[in-house]
């Protein structure tokens, strides 16, 4: 752990004169206060004040008490696109006390209960996100300097790529400057949309970074004439963004990998442990869709049947609506990537890292705890399987609103309690999104109903 004398003089040697301190809010959204390096001692033993009634999903109102973000020293990120100024994700205090709707000390101790049963929660992330630009309307669409990238299937197109190589080189040379290990960069399923990897930590490690990402990535494509949005569903007809998570259990005291086993009689190369955590996963998974993709836009990716064929101009959605696991087959919820190696594919873009890591680890915590089985993997192509198929082999199907996923995690008591005191304020907050949606005029709505009748 870094300790307070060795971080100053990392920053007089790095030349940092502001600090931003960074937490979240309900959303997930970077807030910030940016203090001289002079006050790095007040911000690190009493924190940066806030108004957290300014905020969504905070805890608070215009009367209480300031909230207080303390910075955490193993978090400091010189900013690639600024050479004075260096982020510290923080976790917020009230009156002295770690208050309880800090979605990052939620996670901490989420990942506390899993090091008390002896695991430590690693966790991969694949941060897709659009660039795009406005149109004098306000209507989007996709950033496209040269014009080229324009093919239906514009997966890994070297032509659609070329206008983004610079925006992709800086983003990957800043984030291997602060040794995250960035080792691959492509062109997405969709016009105008990018997914650049860095390497696997602990969970807690992986929200930081998944949170700072995307303040770096608003930044730097700014600088390309581009806006970087990590909205999940910018375009009808184009496939939408995740945050797929890649993921393992480790021993907390060897580092071991719990979920490897080469001598798995299924083949997959998955521990017994492996499986309980699945059963885990699948068990509690329509309550976890509502984190997972907690807004009104996430379930436009996450559609079944007729509706699923309209939403890709690839002709895939690439998001699997049915829960389920299977080998290295993405037509799953969770592919077995590689022995000892899990990734859950439906995981959104639009979501707060810290809330879905916590969620996630107890959903599949309680499935080691009961021992619960994930039933045999599924090997074939669900995607060719017809809904009256699935639903014959008794697979569940994801909520298909975020109405109905608000339903799912009222029943469950494994991951509301992994929200601890934030759960309320969550379920009201996005009872209200989807309220306010409803109540919305769509574009969509006039085309379709102003002459029908």
């Amino acid at each position: 752990m870094a300790d307070r004398e060795s971080v100053r003089r990392q920053m007089e040697q790095d030349g940092i004169r502001y600090i931003l301190t960074q937490f979240v809010d309900m959303y997930g959204a970077a807030k910030v206060k940016m203090v001289p390096v002079s006050s790095y001692d007040d911000v690190l033993d009493t924190g940066a004040g806030f108004a957290g009634g300014a905020l969504w999903g905070m805890g608070q109102g215009p009367h209480s008490h300031d909230m207080l973000a303390r910075i955490d020293l193993d978090t400091y990120t010189p900013l690639p696109w600024s050479d004075d100024t260096a982020r510290f994700a923080s976790d917020l205090f009230v009156d002295e006390v770690p208050h309880d709707h800090c979605p990052r000390t939620n996670l901490k101790q989420a990942l506390a209960t899993a090091r008390e049963a002896g695991y430590v929660f690693n966790v991969g992330l694949e941060p897709e996100h659009f660039l795009v630009t406005r149109r004098s309307d306000g209507a989007i669409e996709i950033w496209d300097p040269n014009n080229l990238d324009n093919l239906d299937k514009a997966c890994y197109d070297y032509k659609g790529i070329s206008g983004a190589m610079g925006y992709l080189r800086e983003m990957m040379d800043g984030l291997n400057s602060l040794g995250w290990g960035s080792y691959q960069s492509d062109h997405e399923d969709a016009n105008g949309q990018y997914e650049i990897n860095f390497t696997y930590s602990d969970a807690l490690t992986t929200a930081d970074r998944y949170t700072f990402f995307k303040m770096m990535t608003s930044q730097v494509a700014q600088k390309y004439g581009a806006i970087a949005t990590h909205m999940p569903k910018p375009f009808t007809d184009r496939t939408g963004s995740g945050a797929h998570i890649h993921y393992h259990l480790a021993d907390a005291s060897s580092g071991a990998n719990v979920f490897l086993d080469e001598g798995d009689p299924r083949g997959l190369g998955l521990s017994r442990l492996a499986y309980n955590f699945i059963g885990g996963i699948l068990a509690h998974a329509p309550a976890l869709c509502a984190i997972n993709s907690p807004t009104v836009n996430c379930y436009k990716r996450l559609q079944v049947g007729a509706a699923s064929l309209r939403s890709s101009a690839s002709g895939f959605i690439w998001t699997p609506a049915f829960v389920s696991y299977g080998d290295n087959n993405r037509t799953q919820m969770i592919r077995t990537a590689g022995p000892g190696h899990l990734e859950d594919r439906t995981i959104s873009s639009g979501c707060n890292p810290y809330l879905v890591l916590a969620a996630y680890v107890a959903a599949g915590l309680d499935g080691i705890a009961w021992e619960l089985e994930p039933g045999e993997p599924n090997l074939g192509n669900l995607y060719d399987l017809g809904l009256e198929e699935i639903q014959r082999r008794g697979i569940k199907l994801f909520p298909q609103s975020l109405d109905e996923a608000l339903d799912e995690l009222e029943e469950d008591q494994v991951v509301l309690e992994s929200l601890g005191a934030i759960a309320p304020d969550f379920v009201q907050l996005k009872r209200q999104e989807w309220k306010d949606y409803h109540r919305q005029v769509s574009a969509w709505e006039v085309e379709r109903y102003l002459t029908l009748f």
